[in-house]
């Protein structure tokens, strides 16, 4: 399991490119798999915002690491 920093640093080190982009859990299952056209400014928005949305809360909230 990755730690928050790690996480944070591989978030930063993103290309601003095209892509996919999968969320894991502790279990290192995938909780979710997304696209974005700028890898960098979509994956952050999930750590640097507030979500009103419930589900989007508690998928955060799961978030243990993240392939590209």
């Amino acid at each position: 399991m990755k730690t928050t920093a790690t996480l944070k640093e591989q978030v930063n080190s993103l290309p601003e490119l095209p892509g996919v982009y999968q969320y894991f859990n502790v279990l290192d299952e995938i909780i979710y798999v997304g696209k974005a056209k700028n890898l960098k400014k979509r994956v952050s928005s999930y750590f640097n915002k507030n979500h009103e949305k419930g589900k989007t809360n508690v998928l955060v909230k799961n978030i243990a690491s993240l392939n590209t």
